[in-house]
């Protein structure tokens, strides 16, 4: 859900139609603002140096994480002197290199092992294949649909007593935003879970005999590879827009539910681009009709959108700051029993509450549709480690943990629910 302000559009950062040249970010910083009372001032040093952000606009009192070219380091620190900043990535191409070292999976083993890197996404798929096969008598896997380059939404459904399709459904969606890789691992952690626990842990097949889970690690397959061989800091899909040379629009604005209010951009090479019209993303067009068809059978339970960075847990509205969702006693209730559950792990403290509050106004989003349109009875999103050590980088070595981390915010869900 974090977005890039616009800057160095169509030109470094944003890929035209034609064969891209690969983005490098060695010798790029990446400074966090205090903001303060400051708000335009910083705003005008974003529009002048051109810079991007990872965390929005400045807020008032809030921080902000300014990506830095090398270029205009000696400008930014010399007017950002009366500002409180701290440097988060000292070389965000060594950040990268250090992280984007993929492990390299031996088809047929799904097992813990895959979770101490990062991978390539034709191994994400080889490992739901290999996890399903492991246990063919409640698990299939799926696919939401295509992506604009034809690739498959590929996931996993899994199923307990009573058989498939017989139960309420659960849905998880992971890499919607291309740069998030901590996404993908952390959903399939779950999923990995639920198989590989489901026969010793009472617990974990009391919540699969009582809901069908529609699992899809990456819902946004050609950005999450354009990522891996062209630019890390992609978000958005890799949708052609007619008539202008910016590529892509960003999925989770494309929803078509209050799509054309505050909180997305009109112009197609902004991050936070809501697409020509709404729900005419390739990939939202898939995964709408998924949970739309889930709506007509059993119905959905529980939605859930997982994003980084920033550790929060949020729920609807994204729309509107002002918006109540029915039943929010009970989706307060919910959200702090998951950060509590979240922090018993490994201590990490999440925030909950309301999207627009919580983060920031956004319109066209999964949660809302599939609260209003969908009509799911629970639906969440999740903003993962960190909060802006090191951002979407997140090193490996945090897999695991934030996987760990997660999995117990989601039992406490599914057991409380």
């Amino acid at each position: 859900m974090k977005f890039l302000a616009l800057a160095l559009a169509c030109v470094a950062f944003t890929s035209a139609v034609s064969v891209p040249a690969k983005v490098t970010y060695d010798g790029f910083k990446v400074y966090r603002v205090s903001v303060g009372s400051n708000v335009a001032a910083v705003k005008s040093l974003i529009s002048k140096l051109q810079l991007e952000s990872w965390t929005g606009k400045p807020k008032a009192d809030g921080v902000i994480d300014l990506m830095v070219p090398p270029t205009q380091v000696e400008k930014f620190e010399a007017d950002t002197a009366d500002l409180s900043i701290e440097v988060m990535h000292e070389d965000l191409g060594l950040s990268i290199a250090e992280e984007s070292q993929l492990s390299v999976y031996a088809a047929g083993s799904a097992n813990a092992t895959w979770f101490n890197a990062y991978h390539p996404i034709a191994d994400h798929t080889q490992f739901l294949k290999d996890l399903q096969a492991s246990y063919p008598s409640n698990s299939e896997i799926i696919s939401a649909g295509k992506s604009n380059s034809g690739r498959d939404l590929t996931g996993i459904h899994i199923w307990g007593s009573g058989g498939k399709g017989s139960k309420k459904a659960i849905v998880w969606h992971g890499n919607v935003h291309a740069r998030e890789w901590i996404t993908s691992m952390v959903v399939e952690y779950a999923a990995y879970t639920l198989l590989t626990k489901y026969a010793s842990d009472t617990s974990i097949k009391a919540y699969v005999d009582k809901y069908d889970f529609y699992i899809t690690p990456i819902v946004n397959p050609d950005g999450f590879a354009y990522t891996q061989t062209n630019d890390r800091m992609w978000r958005k899909n890799r949708q052609v827009n007619s008539g202008n040379s910016c590529v892509g629009r960003d999925i989770n604005r494309n929803w078509p539910y209050v799509w054309s209010g505050s909180g997305s951009s009109t112009d197609p090479c902004a991050e936070d681009y809501r697409g020509a019209a709404q729900g005419d993303g390739t990939e939202t067009k898939a995964l709408k009709a998924q949970i739309d068809g889930l709506t007509s059978g059993k119905g959905v339970e529980m939605y859930l959108d997982f994003h980084s960075y920033s550790q929060l847990f949020m729920y609807p509205y994204g729309y509107s700051c002002s918006a109540v969702v029915a039943n929010s006693a009970k989706y307060t209730s919910l959200s702090t029993g998951v950060v509590s559950a979240i922090k018993a792990v490994h201590g990490v403290s999440f925030t909950e509450g309301p999207i627009c509050d919580t983060i920031y106004q956004v319109a066209g989003d999964s949660v809302d549709y599939a609260t209003d349109v969908a009509k799911a009875a629970f639906s969440f999103t999740v903003e993962l480690r960190d909060t802006g050590r090191y951002g979407f980088v997140l090193p490996a070595a945090q897999i695991l943990p934030s996987a760990e981390e997660m999995w117990a915010g989601l039992a406490y869900l599914l057991a409380n629910m």
